[in-house]
């Protein structure tokens, strides 16, 4: 129930018909609640509940100002079961008192709340949603598929279901149907950035660097300061040897986000491909810098000292950085010749 939305709705049947007098009080609470006066709406429809106590409506809105404005979740919980108590089932009503199990952690009575709004209104999507959510923080992949695939029998382009079940799909290692959903997603919502990076990671972990392009470039024209698929789309383009552009796409994660030190390896790669040197030994540097405790860094800067500026006493001093720091590998080991 959303009252900031809602006018004053006639109680429910089976309980008792409000009096005029139970009636003007609930209706001055509501208005209250809308004008953002909780201690007064409270009062108004405390008064309302005394005046007629099966007014079951009344409860229920009382436990919305409960929970929304003083945020108080046990007085909601109260309110709302006894809302249950004098009135009939409403999926309306257990899906608010779901929202106040999740806003808790209870999940365990979240789950049964969330159950009986499905008994209630097997359409409701806000309670799949959140059932699937659940079993998501769970770890129960399969219960949220279910969950997810069964608001989509309710209703087939649901965004935030088709994206979370291309993730789920693409954590179990099934990546055609997670790519069915994305294509389902992108086809319906051509503007989802999110669900067009995740095919661009798919179609790049799948070696198909012409459509992991396609899908970053897609995901960029959506929310251009997307910084991870700016940077992707950079990898993927020093991958195919297209320096320009993935120069381009690095330094515009670096101006979206300066501290971010692979973008600044990637791009002192980019230039010292390009044999723009000086350029390129104040990125790896600079990536250095920002993640002192980055082996990779180190190696990468170790290898430019050594290949581009012929600096072996600078190169040492990296290659030992990135052995003290977990990195192995058999070249390095050799040229520091297993010293400290």
């Amino acid at each position: 129930m959303v009252l900031a939305l809602c006018g004053p709705q006639a109680a429910p049947a089976a309980s008792s018909p409000p009096s005029d007098s139970a009636r003007r009080s609930y209706e001055q609470g509501v208005a209250l609640f809308r004008e953002g006066d909780a201690d007064a709406a409270i009062e108004a429809l405390k008064k309302a509940v005394a005046q007629n106590p099966r007014f079951a409506e009344a409860y229920h809105v009382l436990g919305l100002v409960y929970f929304q404005s003083k945020r108080n979740p046990d007085e909601a919980i109260k309110a709302f079961k006894q809302a249950l108590k004098v009135g009939p089932p409403s999926g309306e009503l257990f899906n608010d008192l779901a929202d106040v199990y999740l806003a808790q952690g209870r999940g365990s009575e979240a789950e049964e709340a969330l159950r009986q709004v499905l008994d209630l209104a097997p359409g409701n999507e806000e309670a799949h949603l959140d059932l699937a959510r659940l079993y998501e923080e769970r770890r129960d992949l399969p219960n949220a598929v279910k969950m997810y695939q069964s608001l989509l029998r309710v209703r087939p382009d649901h965004a935030e279901a088709l994206y979370h079940l291309a993730n789920l799909y693409d954590s179990q290692g099934d990546i055609k149907m997670a790519r069915e959903q994305l294509a389902h997603l992108t086809q319906a919502n051509p503007r989802h950035a999110d669900a067009w990076y995740l095919q661009g990671r798919l179609a790049e972990r799948g070696n198909d660097l012409h459509a992991a392009a396609a899908s970053f470039q897609q995901a960029i024209a959506a929310r251009p300061d997307f910084v991870d698929a700016h940077y992707n789309l950079g990898f993927v383009y020093r991958s195919q040897g297209r320096l320009a552009e993935a120069e381009r796409e690095f330094l515009e994660v670096i101006r979206y986000r300066p501290e971010y030190a692979e973008a600044h390896l990637n791009l002192g790669m980019v230039y010292t491909s390009l044999n723009r040197l000086d350029e390129a030994e104040k990125e790896h540097e600079r990536a250095v810098a920002l993640k002192p405790n980055s082996a990779e860094a180190h190696y990468n800067l170790g290898v430019f000292y050594e290949l581009q500026r012929r600096d072996m006493g600078k190169a040492l001093a990296q290659y030992r950085r990135y052995r003290d720091l977990g990195g192995r590998d058999e070249r390095v080991e050799r040229i520091i010749g297993g010293g400290p």
